[in-house]
């Protein structure tokens, strides 16, 4: 058992136990790049979020639509301005053909403001989606790698009483026993930063929502405040 490495465990290891290894390997690497995806995604998001926010309100107030509008296109990485985005094009169109076409009274009103809301909830679903893309891999992971490990574990302990079998100690069972418990040990290493980072996005992920309800809202309001004004 002196001297007993890494390298020697891996090749003492069986061919169903390398796969296992190999397996959690691959979940590592993948919750890995979800993770880091996900932290430049939220981030990039949540500074423009922040900076289009106050664009659009300085916007509104001086009521230059078309301004807001490429507000919103010069910050694509924010999913509220996405949103706004949406809702910008559909008010603009909606104003300059009812001005063409003129108004039914108040029933073109309510046509727009409906046009408009629908136009915010499509894109508002879409960018929910897009924002929890990659969190249920993460998320089985999370749940999954610990029974993989477990998986590892008991492979390991079946070599390790097999070569008992045969007689000998310590030194015989050694290689199969560490091999369980680096199994253990790895599917616990995969299972907790996944689990704690799916329920960390899960929040951020809220939080967008709510921003994009929140902006979606006062966008409304401004509408029906502007075709009670005319």
């Amino acid at each position: 058992m002196e001297g007993f490495s890494v390298v020697e465990m891996w090749t003492s290891m069986g061919l169903l136990a390398k796969a296992t290894v190999v397996f959690m390997a691959f979940m590592s690497l993948y919750s890995i790049g979800v993770i880091f995806e996900r932290l430049i995604t939220y981030s990039t998001g949540s500074k423009q979020s922040y900076q289009f926010v106050l664009a659009l309100r300085e916007h509104m107030q001086k009521r230059k639509l078309n301004d807001a509008i490429k507000s919103a296109e010069s910050h694509g990485k924010s999913p509220i301005a996405k949103v706004v985005h949406a809702g910008l094009v559909e008010y603009v169109t909606g104003m300059e053909a009812l001005k063409k076409h003129g108004r039914d009274q108040e029933l073109g009103e309510f046509d727009l403001v409906d046009a408009v809301n629908r136009a915010l909830e499509r894109v508002k679903e879409r960018e929910t989606a897009n924002l929890r893309r990659g969190l249920g891999g993460l998320a089985t992971i999370a749940s999954a790698a610990p029974f993989v490990g477990l998986f590892g574990t008991v492979v390991g302990i079946i070599n390790a009483f097999k070569k008992l079998s045969g007689g000998g100690g310590l030194d015989v069972v050694g290689p199969g026993i560490a091999e369980a418990l680096v199994s253990t040990a790895f599917g616990l290493l995969v299972a907790i930063p996944a689990a704690m980072l799916f329920n960390y996005f899960t929040g951020r992920v809220e939080f967008f929502v709510v921003d994009m309800n929140d902006v979606s809202s006062e966008f409304v309001d401004y509408v029906l405040k502007e075709g009670r004004g005319k």
